[in-house]
């Protein structure tokens, strides 16, 4: 059963370097388009169409970020758990390791 679960560390934690990029990205992005006016662009309605974007995208993203970052949490608790687990694991079978060595066990089927 061991053999069919496998979690890499470092994968996990590029992931969470691209989720952090991207919420920076995003972050950029978003300054950038405050920054810009949406006013004499052409007519009203246009210019009111520009402002509605704005704003929408403004707070599209910064729920998009937010996530990116809640997620990049949970992944890198989740890394650490796996490395709990598998440090408790290995000193685990360690210790029966030892103890079947001083019993004079074979190392067969427990």
């Amino acid at each position: 059963m061991a053999d069919r679960l496998v979690v890499d560390g470092d994968e996990l934690e590029h992931f969470m370097k691209l989720l952090n990029r991207s919420r920076d990205s995003l972050k950029s992005m978003r300054k950038a388009l405050g920054d810009a006016t949406t006013m004499g662009l052409g007519t009203d309605d246009l210019d009111w169409a520009c402002t509605d974007f704005q704003d929408d995208w403004k707070y599209g993203t910064e729920q998009i970020g937010e996530q990116a970052e809640d997620l990049a949490k949970i992944i890198n608790a989740s890394k650490e758990s796996y490395r709990e687990v598998d440090k408790a694991l290995e000193e685990c079978l360690k210790e029966k390791g030892r103890s079947k060595a001083k019993r004079g066990g074979s190392g067969g089927a427990a």
